[in-house]
């Protein structure tokens, strides 16, 4: 069940993704269409946290916790989030929710590494076995497939660039926000502080951009634009939730199923100007679909 909540949260994403794309090429500001996104986000965790007694216990744990020492890094994983759905309005209109999972998995997946291996998250130490190993370059193979089958138009260097560091800002996002629910007690108090410090963030990125570009022409009429930040509370609790059971890696390779497959289905229906072929991110897909099972099933020798 854990496994297939992972592999949830990467549906989430990837269709989150699509939306703010889609937002930020409406208004023609990035920028704006993230913080708008965190903005509304923040709105509606702040309602449920409010209206649940964890939710109301682990806020004043974490205003206590403010005196007596949580460390201030435990604060920051909204900042990640930030740049992940900054990076989603900036990219994902133009080259597609697959070629932007390229970047993220890429990331994703070399950082969940990395953060287990020096035990970052609340699991500990967990060692990178050989099938995990085997698990993670599988994921980063379907990467290379998916960037191979490229299609339409080149692509700028820095639209794969920004994916990679929003991927390897998931992973340590997602690490910080189990240590976090360690002190805190609650998942919702812990996306509380993900969105506070993402909109933050934001909300000053795109006060720059207004200045320097100006305010958008108009807002877009559809509702379901507004629906990103919505996807965000729910896959940045259930992250929370998850990551001390599943460690950083074993999250990270779950979600990027989801990532893919929604993303195939997503680009299918509506193709962007440039990305990966169908097939080539259908391949990319089944690949790491298996890096995944080897990484997950818990091989064991057998004792005579």
């Amino acid at each position: 069940m854990a496994i297939a909540a992972t592999v949830f949260i990467g549906v989430l994403t990837a269709v989150q993704a699509r939306i703010n794309g889609a937002l930020g090429a409406a208004i023609g500001d990035g920028f704006v269409a993230a913080s708008i996104s965190f903005g509304t986000g923040l709105v509606l965790i702040l309602v449920i946290t409010l209206s649940a007694p964890s939710g109301r216990r682990g806020l004043r744990l974490l205003v206590a916790g403010a005196g007596r020492g949580i460390p201030i890094w435990m604060l920051l994983g909204g900042l990640a989030g930030a740049v992940t759905v900054a990076t989603q309005g900036l990219t994902v209109a133009t080259i597609g929710v697959a070629l932007f999972t390229v970047g993220l998995v890429a990331g994703q997946t070399a950082g969940g590494l990395v953060l287990d291996r020096v035990g970052y998250g609340p699991a500990g130490v967990v060692a990178v076995t050989v099938p995990r190993l085997v698990g993670g370059l599988l994921a980063i193979v379907g990467v290379v497939l998916c960037a191979l089958g490229q299609r339409g138009e080149p692509v700028a260097w820095w639209m794969l660039a920004l994916p990679l560091i929003a991927g390897a800002g998931i992973a340590w996002q997602q690490g910080t926000n189990g240590r976090l629910r360690q002190e805190l007690g609650s998942p919702l108090s812990t996306t509380v502080v993900n969105f506070t410090g993402g909109s933050i963030a934001l909300g000053i990125a795109a006060a720059v951009s207004v200045t320097v570009n100006g305010m958008p022409s108009a807002l877009p009429a559809e509702p379901w634009m507004y629906l990103g930040g919505a996807m965000g509370v729910v896959y940045i609790v259930i992250s929370a939730a998850l990551v001390k059971r599943t460690g950083v890696l074993l999250l990270g390779l779950g979600s990027v199923v989801g990532l893919l497959a929604a993303s195939i289905v997503l680009d299918a229906i509506a193709p962007p100007p440039s990305g990966p072929s169908l097939l080539a991110a259908t391949t990319a897909a089944a690949v790491a679909f298996v890096g995944v099972v080897i990484a997950v099933v818990p091989w064991r020798r057998r004792v005579r």
